[in-house]
This record gives structure tokens, C-alpha cells and sequence, in this order.
């Protein structure tokens, strides 16, 4: 009985892996986007970069791990989390009550609103009436997305990209009335480059807790509780030892992890 006991134990270690009973964490894939300055780009030279990046580097040492990034598109940047391409996103990605039904989240890491964007003078109004008949460019499958199909979806035109760089370039061609994103991405991104300096900022913050949620956190695998608690830790960590205002520094003004 005992042998036979010791072969069903082993037959369920090969079936369900080490995972099932505490996976080894010495090495972490981690999915970035890539195309979301400042928060995450790539160089000319083909190297990641970004705010993002860095807490990601710095989330990583702060638990002994070798860290990997797996660049994705952010359409797949979910399915392929699902698919174990990687084990976690650290991608900007706002925690909400949507996309809790298929991932779990850490605490937030920042915390930023979003905002509109129009040509200088254009003179928009962010009402239903003002906004009626406008054409309005946001990154598809996104909480901005979200956000003014759910508030201003019967007033407006909605045009969705893949990323947030393919919506300013149409915006630069003539092609978009407004622009509605992160408004620390938008500024670093758009509004204070070159490319940007004939738009601006239109009408209030928008953080309604519906849409955005606590703000952006890191998602991993439902039941990845070992893996939440310890990047919980380690984001505790860097905020308490100054880690976190230094990689803050490189990019922001002011503290973008919010309140």
C-alpha cells in the first residue's frame, strides 16, 4: 500500500508540476509593450527602455531574480500571460473589475488620470453637446477605450489603434478632432515632443474608479498567489528605500505613484 501510495504521489508531481506545490521564481519573464513612452519604448539600437523597464529591473533584483522581458502587443498582452508566454505584465495595465475576471493583480505601482488632447485653440468642449459629431483616437482594448465608449460613446466618432503612437501620427495628419489617454504618457510622449507642440491638454482629469481602477498594477495568472505577495513586497520595498523615487526621478517631476 505505502508503494503504491509513493507511485500515485509521483505520477501527480509529473502531472502538474512543480508549480502545483511552489514554483521556483530564481527566473521571471515579465511582458512589456514597448510602444508606450515614457513608460516603455525602444531604442534605436533595438534595447528596452522606460519607466516601466526599470521597475521591472528593480522589482526583480529586490527579489533575487533573473528577470526577462517578453515584448508583446498589447491586444495579445492577456491571452499570451494565459498562454504562460510569460508569468507576469508589468505594462502600464490599470487594475480593473473587467480585467480581474481573467488575471490577478498586485497593489498598484502608479497611479496617473487620463486626459484629452486637441489641436491649440480648437475650442472642444468635454461635454456630451460639445463633443458631439467629433472624432476621438485612443488605443484599442485600453481603459481609455473604455472610458469614452462607456461616457461619450453616443456623441462621438471613435477611431481605436494598436498603439498609442499610431493614434498621434493620425492625429498629426489631420485625421483625429481629439486624442484621449494617460496624461503623463501623452505629455512625455506626444504634447512635449516637436511632433506635438501644435496640440494641448483640453478639459478636466478623468480617475473615475470604474473605468481606471486603483490605478496600474501588475497582472499575473489567477492562483499566482506566492508570485503576488512577493512582487507586493518587493514594491513596498523599493518605495520605502528610495529605489523607487530614483527611477521616478529619471522620467517625472513629481511622484507618479499618486496618493
Amino acid at each position: 500500500m505505502k508503494k503504491f501510495t509513493s507511485i500515485i504521489f509521483a505520477l501527480t508531481l509529473m502531472m502538474f508540476g512543480v508549480g502545483a506545490f511552489g514554483a521556483d521564481w530564481s527566473k521571471i519573464r515579465i511582458g512589456v509593450e514597448g510602444a508606450y513612452p515614457p513608460f516603455s519604448s525602444v531604442t534605436a539600437s533595438g534595447e528596452l527602455e522606460g519607466f516601466d523597464i526599470d521597475i521591472a529591473n528593480a522589482l526583480c533584483d529586490e527579489m533575487g531574480a533573473e528577470c526577462e522581458l517578453v515584448q508583446q502587443d498589447w491586444d495579445g498582452i492577456i491571452p499570451a500571460l494565459l498562454a504562460r508566454k510569460y508569468d507576469a505584465i508589468i505594462a502600464s495595465m490599470s487594475i480593473t473589475e473587467e480585467r480581474k475576471k481573467k488575471v490577478a493583480f498586485t497593489d498598484k505601482y502608479y497611479s496617473t488620470p487620463a486626459k484629452f488632447a486637441q489641436p491649440k485653440g480648437a475650442g472642444n468642449e468635454i461635454t456630451m453637446e460639445g463633443l458631439k459629431g467629433k472624432t476621438v483616437g485612443v488605443q484599442r482594448a485600453t481603459i481609455h477605450d473604455n472610458f469614452v465608449s462607456g461616457e461619450f460613446g453616443d456623441a462621438v466618432d471613435i477611431r481605436r489603434y494598436g498603439t498609442q503612437d499610431e493614434a498621434y501620427l493620425d492625429a498629426l495628419s489631420g485625421r483625429l478632432d481629439l486624442l484621449l489617454a494617460d496624461s503623463v504618457a501623452m505629455d512625455e510622449g506626444f504634447l512635449s515632443t516637436e511632433d506635438g507642440a501644435g496640440w494641448e491638454f483640453v478639459g478636466p482629469n478623468f480617475s473615475n474608479p470604474e473605468y481606471f481602477g486603483p490605478g496600474a498594477g501588475i497582472a499575473v495568472r489567477k492562483n499566482s498567489d506566492e508570485l503576488v505577495e512577493m512582487f507586493n513586497t518587493a514594491i513596498a520595498t523599493i518605495l520605502a528605500n528610495g529605489k523607487y523615487k530614483e527611477i521616478n526621478d529619471r522620467y517625472f517631476k513629481f511622484n507618479v505613484y499618486g496618493e
